[in-house]
This record gives structure tokens, sequence and C-alpha cells, in this order.
């Protein structure tokens, strides 16, 4: 589990992947965060391996600088095991246009690929 949140740090936060976020995913896989406003830069559902694909590429091309750059060197995370072994939890403390915000994931695997993640951060309060 762990192994593979760290792949999906390095292929999000840190090198702003697209293609390698997605291959990460099962065919079918969900990208959620139910927090996101409606017209936030960050997709609130992506279902799909391609539309993942294709939301987090649009997202990831936003100009340097814009609202919403992850620093990743004053970020930090802990994984955390339930009692479901296809199941943990990332609690994340992440540093966002010089803001600190703590924010939650739950992450459900299939066949060691990512079936759905649920991303519980509220942008705004990062405003």
């Amino acid at each position: 589990m762990r192994e593979i949140f760290g792949r999906y740090v390095h292929a999000g936060a840190l090198s702003r992947d697209a293609d390698a976020l997605a291959e990460l995913f099962t065919e079918d896989g969900v990208l959620e965060a139910p927090l996101v406003p409606a017209g936030h830069p960050f997709p609130r559902v992506m279902v799909g391996r391609e539309a993942i694909r294709e939301g987090m590429a649009e997202y990831y091309r936003r100009p340097a600088g814009a609202p919403g750059v992850v620093d990743t060197a004053r970020s930090s995370f802990v994984v955390h095991d339930t009692a479901d072994p296809d199941v943990f939890i990332a609690e994340i403390d992440t540093v966002v246009d010089g803001a600190t915000a703590s924010l939650v994931q739950i992450v459900r695997l299939r066949d060691g690929k990512i079936t759905r993640l649920r991303d519980y951060f509220a942008p705004d309060t990062l405003a």
C-alpha cells in the first residue's frame, strides 16, 4: 500500500505526470474530490482511467505560478492501514500557495491498482 501511494505522490504532486498517475488506476477507476466546489480547476469526479488521464493533464497544464501548486518540500503524509487489506487512509499535511492544510485520502485497491481514491480536501480553505 505504501509503495503504490508513494508512486501516486510521485506521479501527481512531484512530477505532475497525468499518464503515470492514470496508469496507477484500474480501467474503471474513480478519482473524486467531494469537497471541491463546482467550477474549480481541480475536477471533482473523474470516472475511468482515460477520464483521469485527461482531467489531470488539463489540471497540470495550468501556467507556472498558478494557484494550487503543492510545496512538496514542506508537505508530508502518513499512511494508515485499515481492517480491509485493500483499503488504506493517507493523512496529509500539505502546503499550497504558502498555506498549510490537512486532508485525508481514502484509497481502495483492486489487483494492485487504485480502483477508487477519495480526496477530502477543500481548496477554498487555502485562499
